[in-house]
């Protein structure tokens, strides 16, 4: 239709027909230029093929290609994606069989291998890695499979990352999602946790009660140790009591003595006081009294006086 436009302008006015046929042909030049420039954006390569062979790889930025010469083939996106893959059937070295599943987190490291290394490069991987994790777990028991999971991912990822390097394609890292085991070994693994569960129960109440029970001996160790200590300080301080009594008594008896002494006390004196103390001593409850030669004699003589005092008095009333 433009050049049928061009030929009836051009019929009309043949130097305005050339003109706009110009300005045609430079708007179509155009376009095609347009349409041919490419703008790479961030974590994307172009791959791009020169008659139908692998020319060049377009990093991130304005680039621009020969019109009907040069195609993109591929756009690669080198930020690092997540595959998940369905559980897998695998059997341990005890000969159980469970589910695994996986999940792979992988970069494209080199869009050239990426795009002519390998047709469906994640389909490769999702059987790669199904036989890896059956060549793993076909080493290991069940007990180990399920606490060496850690073991399985680091295998896998190197074995992974060393397969899928001619294909342009790193392996940063294998997690085993889900590990599913058959229905009678869980019913068996939760009464073994029941059992496990109720034995460390068992041992903590036992050790609580021998704690308590330790705590109680120690207790009562202290209270008696306490108790003894107080006995003993009673006993202490009474005896320092009587000792001090005695030191006082003593002391007031020199006191005495020395009284006696400094006012010279004569014998008729010291034997009023020796009567005195006799009649004290006699008021008591013992049975037996040892009596001084001394007393005796002035006993036997407050006996005489108080005979002659007897005598005296029948002859005064017979006056």
């Amino acid at each position: 239709m433009i050049s049928r436009f061009v030929s009836i302008v051009m019929s009309q006015s043949p130097g305005l027909g050339s003109y706009i046929a110009i300005i045609v042909t430079l708007a179509v030049i155009f376009l095609i230029l347009i349409r041919n420039i490419r703008i790479v954006p961030q974590a994307t390569n172009f791959i791009i093929e020169r008659l139908g062979a692998y020319h060049s790889t377009w990093p991130v930025g304005i680039h621009m290609k020969i019109p009907f010469i040069d195609r993109v083939v591929k756009v690669v996106s080198l930020k690092e994606k997540v595959a998940d893959f369905q559980p897998q059937a695998v059997i341990t070295k005890d000969n159980v069989t469970m589910q695994i599943d996986t999940v792979l987190f992988y970069q494209i490291v080199d869009p050239k291998l990426y795009t002519y290394g390998i047709d469906n490069p994640i389909i490769a991987i999702e059987n790669l890695s199904a036989t890896t994790l059956r060549n793993i777990i076909g080493d290991l028991e069940l007990d180990q499979t399920l606490t060496s999971r850690d073991l399985i991912n680091t295998r896998m990822r190197v074995i992974l990352d060393e397969a899928t390097d001619p294909w342009g394609i790193k392996v940063n890292r294998v997690e085993l999602k889900n590990i599913i085991p058959p229905k009678e070994i869980q019913v068996a693994m939760e009464r073994q946790m029941k059992a496990e569960r109720e034995k460390r129960e068992n041992i903590l109440r036992s050790e609580g009660e021998k704690e308590a029970a330790v705590r109680v001996a120690e207790g009562e160790k202290r209270a008696a140790i306490l108790r003894a200590e107080a006995k003993k300080e009673a006993q202490i301080r009474e005896a320092e009591g009587q000792a001090e009594a005695i030191l006082k008594v003593q002391d007031a008896t020199a006191r005495g003595l020395e009284m006696i002494k400094n006012v010279g006390a004569d014998k008729s004196l010291i034997a009023i006081k020796s009567l005195e103390t006799m009649a004290q001593v006699a008021n008591g409850k013992a049975t037996k009294i040892i009596i001084p030669s001394e007393l005796q004699s002035l006993a036997g003589l407050a006996a005489s006086l108080k005979e002659i005092m007897s005598d005296s008095e029948p002859a005064e009333d017979n006056k």
